[in-house]
């Protein structure tokens, strides 16, 4: 339903604003208008009633339901961002948990004993870039 054939079933009705309307409230004696009404670019339509009828009370008083206030197509909301972030953040945690990879391989390559905690700390490494092939590739 449009915004138009809503007013219609209105009274009092004034333009507030680009796509907006004041109204007096059917679901109770309104004296002065007290219903906002707005249209959103989706075809939405909004009611609010500064006297504290609920939506439903509104529409079931003019003789229509929830859904007549949305458009009959599906809402189209934005497309999912597959990268959410910046390579550049991607590529800096990498090059940390390689640079910490490899500090730990050098102790271990000139016969240092490691910690438990870095040892520990190596399988933090392959499991972040595990997670990050996995982020990269959809798996």
């Amino acid at each position: 339903m449009s915004a138009d054939a809503l007013l219609d079933r209105l009274q009092r009705v004034r333009k507030t604003g680009p796509d907006s309307w004041i109204a007096a409230c059917p679901a109770h004696e309104d004296r002065s208008p007290s219903l906002s009404i707005r249209e959103l670019d989706d075809g939405r339509i909004l009611l609010h009633d500064f006297a504290g009828c609920d939506v439903e009370a509104i529409v079931g008083a003019i003789g229509l339901e929830l859904s007549d206030l949305f458009p009959d197509k599906p809402i189209e909301h934005g497309k999912r961002e597959r990268r959410p972030f910046l390579p550049a953040s991607v590529f800096e945690v990498v090059r940390l948990e390689i640079g910490i990879a490899v500090v730990i391989a050098s102790d271990m390559h000139r016969n240092k004993t490691i910690s438990e905690a870095d040892f520990e700390r190596l399988f933090v490494v392959v499991e972040r870039l595990n997670d990050i092939a996995q982020a990269a590739y959809g798996r």
